[in-house]
């Protein structure tokens, strides 16, 4: 079998801030008052009753991102939490995407699990490929074999037709782990869009998930 090589991102860098252009001051004001309050479950409530659900969509994800830059992962669960209860949401694979990551980055695994669930839950899922290569990278490069296959299933079952990165990240990610058993299912599924020719799998380059949703 002929070697493989994947080039994963550094996790060492510093993540670039999520959130472009003028932040609001109640956006501000809201982020500084979680903070303080994070310690404290009633406190942390009434903040949320009385600043947080008061802002208008762009705070709320200004102030998601912003908790996000500055690696509060508790925080910006509970703020992700707050706003899948907002009538304007509608569930995209990238913002779930971004949602784990962050998480995983921070070693909250059984949150990144747990993001991972109200995924799977959603009803009218929204988006494409990007978004779920984009996730599969993350659980594979922090091992998780079960979550990757069954992001690849949840892909499958919303129509979401993998592309040639799906593969790539998929059957090199299996054959680095010795999971030889299940990489021999993908490249029989990869052959079945792709015909035998799979030289693409060979291929050097960084494979990034860092292309978040502008929601």
């Amino acid at each position: 079998m002929r070697s493989t090589v994947i080039v994963m991102r550094d996790r060492g860098k510093n993540r670039k801030p999520l959130q472009r252009g003028r932040v609001s001051i109640e956006a501000i004001q809201t982020v500084q008052a979680l903070k303080r309050a994070k310690k404290d479950e009633n406190s942390l409530k009434q903040v949320f009753e009385t600043m947080f659900r008061r802002l208008v969509k762009l705070d709320m994800i200004a102030v998601l991102r912003d908790l996000q830059r500055q690696n509060e992962p508790v925080l910006a669960l509970h703020v992700f939490e707050e706003m899948r209860k907002e009538y304007w949401y509608k569930p995209q694979v990238l913002m779930y995407a971004e949602m784990i990551t962050f998480l995983a980055d921070n070693e909250c695994f059984d949150k990144a699990e747990l993001v991972f669930m109200y995924m799977k839950m959603e009803n009218g899922l929204e988006g494409g490929v990007q978004g779920f290569n984009a996730l599969l990278t993350t659980f594979m490069d922090f091992g998780n074999v079960a979550l990757c296959m069954e992001c690849y299933e949840l892909m499958r079952k919303v129509g979401c037709e993998p592309d040639r990165l799906t593969f790539k990240i998929l059957i090199n990610g299996l054959e680095s782990k010795g999971e030889y058993g299940l990489s021999v299912i993908l490249r029989q599924e990869a052959e079945g869009f792709y015909g035998e020719d799979l030289e693409f799998l060979e291929e050097v380059e960084e494979i990034q998930s860092s292309i978040w949703p502008r929601w």
